[in-house]
């Protein structure tokens, strides 16, 4: 008689999860559809309403008028909360547009502004170097009957690799599609099995409890590697999303996928344990989705939020996952290079288990 093993019976299970998510139409919409047609959308429209964002240098006088006539520009949005080599480094791929540094001089004009635009914002810096030629013209004449102009202006321009919305957009598509598959994949599916008496089927046979979860999980990873892999290969050859090292970066984006998809379906296990029927469980994932959904940098920088709002989002572990899956892509970097990001990850990762171990039921 051939000894039972739970290595086959973990795969048996994942088979057979593979092929039930793959069946579900829920499961393919969330994962696969709602990203790509996010990504279709905001990525021909470029994004929201045209908004330049300006960092302030340290040094910047923000006392005089040059600063506050700029301050009251709806569409400039001034940036103060950056280092200086945070900023070069914003500047030189796009995410910001331009660097300002106002000096008040001892002789005349008594202020000089001094301005760094970006090639790879163009369009954003022409926009700027319009407002700026008005708002010039302004200060300039504004009760001033002598030649001397009261501010002057002196512009320079750096280079860099052009920063798309899609480079922004793409792995906040996948990070929203990672965060649906765990938590709503995860929570109905123990729950049903749970509710079915499924799982007490399988207490009578010699399948232990860890071989169904790692079966399940190992399912949903296949399932989440394969949408990851298609949403980045869409996004690459149709709309132009950055992979700076090619094949390394999708693997590290990969691998980051995973890192995200275990956490969440943290989620997924707690909410399983507490919900008392399926009816309950949407209302609870989306107590957990929408914020992170919303708040975590998925459509718009977190930075263009109220600081008491980016508080939050700075707590929230999407926000981490994009940001690593940002810095991979676009930057170049690698695992090694995002280790605050996998540091949060980790500390989300304890607590989360911790809360599922005390919450989950098997029956």
């Amino acid at each position: 008689m051939n000894k039972y093993s739970n290595t086959k019976a973990t795969l048996a299970i994942a088979v057979a999860s593979f092929r039930s998510i793959i069946r579900s139409p829920s499961a393919v919409v969330f994962s696969l559809a709602f990203p790509l047609i996010f990504i279709v959308v905001f990525a021909n429209i470029g994004g929201s309403a045209v908004t330049v964002d300006v960092g302030v240098a340290k040094t910047c006088d923000t006392t005089g008028p040059v600063y506050q006539v700029l301050k009251d520009i709806k569409v400039v949005h001034l940036i103060t909360n950056l280092s200086a080599d945070e900023m070069a480094k914003s500047l030189s791929k796009g995410n910001i547009d331009a660097i300002i540094n106002i000096q008040k001089n001892s002789s005349k004009p008594p202020y000089t502004l001094n301005i760094q635009y970006t090639d790879a914002s163009q369009q954003k810096g022409g926009i700027l170097k319009s407002l700026l030629n008005s708002v010039f013209y302004q200060l300039n004449s504004r009760g001033n009957t002598s030649p001397q102009p009261v501010a002057e202006m002196k512009a320079t321009t750096v280079s860099g690799r052009k920063y798309k919305y899609i480079d922004f957009l793409l792995p906040g598509m996948l990070g929203f599609s990672l965060l649906s598959s765990g938590v709503f994949g995860t929570a109905f599916v123990f729950l049903g099995l749970r509710l079915t008496l499924v799982i007490k089927r399988f207490f009578a046979t010699p399948v232990k409890r860890a071989s169904i979860i790692l079966g399940e999980a190992l399912a949903r990873l296949v399932f989440s590697w394969i949408g990851a892999l298609f949403i980045i290969l869409v996004g690459h050859y149709f709309f132009g999303f950055t992979l700076v090292h090619g094949v390394v970066t999708v693997i590290n984006m990969l691998i980051l996928s995973a890192i995200g998809l275990i956490i969440f379906m943290g989620f997924g296990f707690i909410i399983s344990g507490i919900a008392k029927s399926e009816s309950t469980v949407p209302p609870l994932s989306n107590i957990i989705t929408m914020p992170q959904f919303l708040l975590s940098g998925t459509f718009f920088a977190t930075t263009a939020f109220p600081s008491w709002l980016q508080v939050l989002s700075n707590i929230l572990p999407l926000t981490y996952l994009n940001k690593a899956m940002r810095d991979v892509a676009f930057e170049g970097a690698g695992l090694g290079d995002v280790t605050h990001d996998l540091l949060i990850l980790g500390i989300w990762f304890i607590v989360i288990y911790a809360v599922a171990v005390k919450t989950f039921k098997w029956e």
